[in-house]
């Protein structure tokens, strides 16, 4: 009637008629719908509180019931996507990210949250495009610079990714993890000064930064500072000891000629990881340089059963060292 009928034109009593029609019509409705929305309000508030203690099953229950109930409630799917990512359903996540966007296309949440499931996909190109849109909504969003950084560097684009994690940093200087990964970027550039100088930058807002210790102890080594190396593992190891640190540790060592100190490193590291083959044949260099022939030969043994590819490397020292060893 209303498109038809401009309410000026109506008589009075008319007026009066169809209003107490639409009263009739109406209240029986109101109060169901507002029922309806005041149950997916509690059960998405008890889903927010199981999420928080860690009931991810019962939480999850309860956000269907929440979008069962409204199926309009953007942050059930975004909360719902949350709880299908930690149990590993990518595309059930991708899926209610989507859902949460459709809602509400301001959402920066919904695509920050669905680019990083997408960066974990290796979907680089639309995980770039989400992560654009959030920075488009917040300007200053300095994490989604920081993870479209990831994707550009995932992509190959290591100087777009420079320029995204340094955008992250002028956003937020505090934020450990743009300096670290502009590191590794700088690293792959074989930039090793510069990549330091970001790991230090890190760990100065880190101090316990396990891979910023690791990989400024590599760029060290790349660079033969050999003794600051040496700290770096010390100290990453320290924080979490590391098979492949140790290794780490012990090529830096015996690059020093501390051949002691290398042979301890590569025993931790085997402690740690019986399976880590460079570390018996690392061991068994040493071994063989200290003439201790058996256990030489028995550290070779191990390496080459563990990677066969290990024998042609070492065939020309064994021989020339300890003479013809037998073959698996």
């Amino acid at each position: 009637m209303r498109t038809v009928t401009q309410p000026g034109d109506c008589p009075k009593t008319f007026l009066l008629l169809l209003l107490s029609a639409l009263a009739v019509l109406c209240f029986p409705i109101t109060p169901a719908f507002a029922q309806k929305s005041e149950k997916a309000t509690t059960y998405y508030n008890r889903g927010l509180q199981k999420q928080e203690q860690g009931d991810l099953e019962g939480a999850l229950a309860d956000y269907d019931e929440a979008i069962r109930l409204q199926p309009r409630l953007a942050d059930a799917y975004n909360n719902r996507a949350n709880i299908r990512l930690q149990k590993g359903d990518l595309d059930g996540a991708i899926s209610d990210y989507t859902k949460t966007i459709e809602l509400n296309p301001r959402s920066v949440e919904g695509y920050f949250n669905r680019g990083d499931v997408l960066l974990q996909k290796l979907d680089y190109d639309a995980a770039i495009s989400d992560f654009t849109a959030a920075i488009q909504i917040v300007p200053q969003f300095a994490m989604a610079y920081n993870n479209r950084g990831n994707a550009k560097k995932g992509k190959g684009d290591v100087d777009a990714a420079i320029a995204d994690y340094s955008k992250a940093i002028e956003f937020n200087p505090r934020l450990a993890i743009a300096y670290y990964n502009r590191g590794v970027a700088q690293q792959i550039k074989k930039n090793n000064a510069a990549a330091i100088s970001d790991y230090s930058l890190a760990i100065g807002v880190d101090a316990n930064f396990f891979d910023a210790y690791v990989n400024r102890g590599q760029a060290r080594q790349a660079e033969k500072a050999f003794a600051e190396a040496i700290n770096d593992y010390a100290r990453a190891n320290e924080l979490r000891p590391d098979a492949g640190v140790f290794y780490a540790s012990g090529t830096a060592r015996q690059a020093q000629k501390d051949f002691s100190g290398a042979l301890s490193d590569y025993s931790n590291a085997i402690k740690l990881d019986p399976n880590l083959a460079p570390a018996y044949s690392a061991r068994a260099v040493i071994e063989t340089l200290q003439e201790q022939k058996a256990a030489a030969l028995e550290d070779f043994e191990r390496a080459f059963a563990l990677d066969p590819s290990l024998r042609a490397t070492f065939k020309e020292f064994i021989e020339r060292r300890l003479g013809p060893i037998r073959k698996n």
